[in-house]
């Protein structure tokens, strides 16, 4: 039994030395079977024979370090980034951001949301574009469609990225809140998420920001901006500013819904003054024409 308890373990590593070197971090197991793997055996077999709990523990021990442990953390956690020393293939990159989704489309973690939500709004556009848009939450219009910005505030960030040069599929466009906040003691609009329902969200957001890398992100709203860097002094007072994230320069503005709510030349220039400011960082060729918008009338 010895000799193939280690012809196992051996096999066993030689198979988690594979999926390392083909780009995986975690081993893929259900919480249940984690649970079975874990629980220890009758009594009466520890005399004898390794336990499977043991064969889990031994293996922990023996292993090599660069192994992740298999824990309910490893099980659950959204994929682990490029940035922390695993470089993905295309293919890869385009599986690893489909299986957060398929982790976010279930998500129960937040049950007052799970109920009330028709659908999850994961995010859209291109993985591998060098521009990511980040907002606060969808709204009606986003939670019937299950895509971010398609409401009216949807329709300006469309209008002000094409105005960059790029079209809505080149960019990414995500949101700290991947469920729309529900709203029981009202019959429309919307409400701010609160501090706890970010927190528990937010993994989902930095994972897609780890998998796409993006060059710069446009933080929209002061929702945004707290969602990833906390409390501020208000939005007014640091907008048009870059802070890094996560070693990415993150450009600061107002949500589009300002915009509409405050529709003056000298309000859509701060804006577009910010975008520019977005523009030269990625190097990317500015027309007069761009320069000078919203600077008459």
């Amino acid at each position: 039994m010895s000799e193939l308890y280690n012809q196992l373990l051996d096999a066993t590593i030689q198979h988690l030395e594979e999926l390392k070197s083909g780009g995986e971090k975690f081993v893929r197991v259900s919480p249940e079977k984690l649970v079975a793997l874990q629980s220890p055996a009758p009594p009466q077999a520890r005399s004898t024979t390794p336990t499977t709990g043991e064969t889990l523990r031994n293996f922990r021990a023996t292993a090599s370090p660069k192994f992740a442990p298999l824990t309910h953390e490893a099980v659950e956690k959204p994929l682990v980034s490029p940035a922390q020393g695993i470089p993905l293939t295309p293919q890869g990159k385009a599986a690893a951001i489909a299986e957060l989704r398929d982790r976010a489309m279930v998500c129960q973690k937040c049950p007052h949301l799970a109920v009330s939500r028709r659908n999850v709004v994961f995010g859209v556009g291109d993985i591998n574009s060098p521009l990511m848009f980040v907002g606060e939450a969808p709204g009606a219009d986003e939670d019937a469609k299950g895509e971010p910005f398609v409401g009216k505030a949807g329709q300006l960030l469309t209008r002000m990225i094409n105005t960059m040069g790029f079209t809505r599929d080149a960019v990414y466009i995500a949101n700290i809140l991947k469920c729309r906040p529900d709203t029981p003691d009202q019959a429309y609009g919307n409400r701010k998420p609160t501090t706890d329902e970010m927190k528990t969200c937010l993994p989902y957001l930095l994972a897609q920001v780890d998998l796409i890398q993006p060059k710069v992100i446009v933080a929209l709203g002061a929702t945004a901006v707290e969602g990833l860097f906390g409390k501020t002094s208000g939005i007014t007072r640091v907008r048009g500013q870059f802070l890094a994230f996560r070693n990415i320069p993150v450009m600061l503005t107002y949500h589009p819904a300002y915009l509409l709510r405050n529709q003056s030349n000298s309000e859509k220039r701060k804006v577009w003054e910010d975008l520019l400011q977005v523009m030269e960082k990625l190097e990317m060729p500015i027309s007069e024409k761009q320069r000078g918008y919203f600077l008459r009338g």
